[in-house]
């Protein structure tokens, strides 16, 4: 039996953002210069990442499209007041709990809708999300025609744009990461079809079951 979890515009929401962040992610690095440097342009396919035109159209393109859906996903919820992902007062000890369970170390606390480590690990990766959309759109700002911004001020957005560029690149790389424990795996099928096995509620969010945390 299955249980509804994620409507439609979550699911596209959720992939869009992944596949317009991944594409930012390798467009910004290509800026850097590093692709020539490192042979990457060797791979198969991969010959235009150097082109620094190129991948500034990249970068332009999936950013407008990473803001937009960032934009909605907000919008989105706010409108209809679904606020069971954003961090409770106790988030940060039940996400210490639940980081020992994935390794067998003490019993998972009882869940909602989202766990508490999740709820944590979206507001990290929601802050890094809107200051990268911040400091972008100020370094694209000065593009727009005769603006003239304080060069200190620029100077210090490009150093915040790419520590925090790769501070999303590793947020990534970990929840994909995350979804190696078997704990997480049935987790997958609930991002494409929108449900989940009934049996995993039960076990891992029984008080969402309950009606908490919608």
């Amino acid at each position: 039996m299955k249980r509804v979890r994620h409507s439609l515009a979550v699911r596209l929401t959720h992939w869009l953002i992944a596949f317009s962040g991944i594409l930012l992610l390798f467009s910004g690095f290509g800026q850097m210069p590093m692709y020539a440097r490192y042979n990457v342009v060797k791979i198969p396919g991969l010959a235009w990442s150097s082109d620094y035109a190129l991948t500034l159209i990249l970068h332009y393109v999936s950013a407008a499209v990473f803001t937009a859906v960032v934009v909605f996903h907000l919008v989105y919820h706010l409108r209809r007041e679904e606020f069971a992902i954003l961090p409770k007062r106790g988030d940060l000890g039940e996400s210490v709990r639940g980081f020992l369970a994935m390794f067998g170390l003490g019993q998972e606390p009882e869940n909602e809708k989202f766990q508490a480590k999740q709820r944590v690990i979206y507001a990290i990766i929601g802050s890094t999300t809107l200051v990268l959309i911040c400091t972008g759109l100020l370094k694209s700002y000065k593009n727009l025609g005769a603006i003239i911004i304080d060069p200190m001020i620029l100077q210090w957005t490009a150093y915040i744009h790419t520590i925090f560029g790769m501070i999303f690149m590793l947020l990534l790389i970990a929840h994909v990461a995350a979804l190696l424990f078997k704990s997480h795996r049935p987790l997958i099928p609930s991002m494409i079809t929108g449900k989940i096995d009934r049996r995993y509620a039960e076990h891992h969010h029984s008080r969402w079951l309950d009606g908490e945390g919608k």
